[in-house]
């Protein structure tokens, strides 16, 4: 069950806040959109401020309207925090841990690290949202997940940083490849082959079309997709696909897969961060979680990046459902 933590005119302003329409708000509480907006026209009434700025494709938060949602939304959680502990005592608690990430890391990394905690520590449960970066950033912003994993270029505000680490993009080829030879691999080497690149959303392609853009190079993509999970089965030789080493490091442990760092600066710079919303303190079981996630990234860093094929060998075949 879930209890009314917050006063009827503060619910309509959230849900308003995060729908950005009073139609939607309306049609989630279950009320008529005439009754949202009294509700909001009262609590800025009260306030002395707008909290929107009406436009005629929804509502937009003023800046003492996102301090007052940024408020409200810590609010809510710490008190959402307290009765699960209040639960906990009467048995009743699920202890439940609500995650996020990109696509990258759900395929492989995530379910085992989200298995082996659960074996550690029985009657927990984990929720995972797998969605785009910006999409990720949102429901840590919104209060909808407790830890967010994902790829980062640049600090993002109102976000806490729980734990960061370098993750260069790699160059990702099949162990025949000619470049898989060669310890490390250039931009230009590169895009003299098929390449299978995420689409402009994804911060590997990000990067790449930067380095591109400093050298001058131009590229044809073979094939673009926001989900890894597509690409993968895709690649072949001379294919080259742009990916950090947690997508793919079970495959370089099968052997058919490696893994070339990229000589350019701006394709080192990525960081892999654990976040979380700033101002809030995790539960005890959210962090015990953040540490045993922290413990997989850094044995996950610590991989090889796999063997080239030798001349005359079997190729291994990529198999989608391992």
């Amino acid at each position: 069950m879930t209890l009314p933590l917050l006063s009827i005119p503060m619910r309509h302003f959230l849900e308003v806040a995060r729908s950005g329409s009073v139609n939607q708000a309306a049609a989630r509480l279950f009320v008529a959109s005439s009754a949202v907006s009294r509700q909001i026209a009262k609590l800025e009434a009260s306030l002395g401020t707008p909290l929107f700025e009406r436009h005629a494709r929804g509502m937009a938060l003023t800046a003492a309207g996102e301090r007052l949602a940024a408020h409200l939304r810590n609010a809510q959680i710490d008190i959402e925090q307290v009765i699960e502990q209040v639960r906990d005592l009467g048995g009743q608690s699920a202890r439940r841990i609500r995650m996020a990430c990109t696509e990258g890391f759900a395929g492989h990394f995530m379910p085992l690290v989200m298995r082996s905690f659960e074996s550690a520590n029985p009657g927990c449960q984990l929720e995972l949202h797998v969605g785009s970066p910006d999409g990720v950033s949102a429901l840590l912003a919104r209060g909808e997940t407790d830890i967010a994993l994902k790829y980062v270029v640049a600090p993002e505000p109102g976000l806490k940083i729980e734990h960061s680490a370098t993750a260069p993009v790699y160059a990702v080829l099949r162990p025949d490849h000619p470049l898989a030879r060669q310890r490390v691999v250039s931009v230009a080497e590169a895009v003299r082959y098929p390449l299978a690149v995420g689409d402009k959303g994804v911060t590997a392609r990000q990067l790449f079309d930067q380095a591109c853009s400093l050298q001058g190079l131009q590229y044809r993509a073979l094939f673009v997709s926001n989900f890894s999970s597509v690409l993968l089965p895709l690649l072949r030789t001379p294919d080259v696909m742009l990916s950090g080493l947690v997508t793919v490091m079970h495959l370089i442990d099968e052997g058919t897969l490696v893994a070339r760092p990229f000589a350019e600066a701006p394709l080192q710079q990525r960081q892999l961060q654990v976040l979380a919303l700033e101002g809030r303190t995790l539960p005890p079981l959210a962090q015990d979680f953040v540490r045993h996630l922290v413990s997989a990234i850094a044995g996950a860093g610590r991989r090889k990046l796999g063997r080239p094929q030798a001349s005359g060998a079997t190729k291994k075949e990529f198999s989608p459902g391992r």
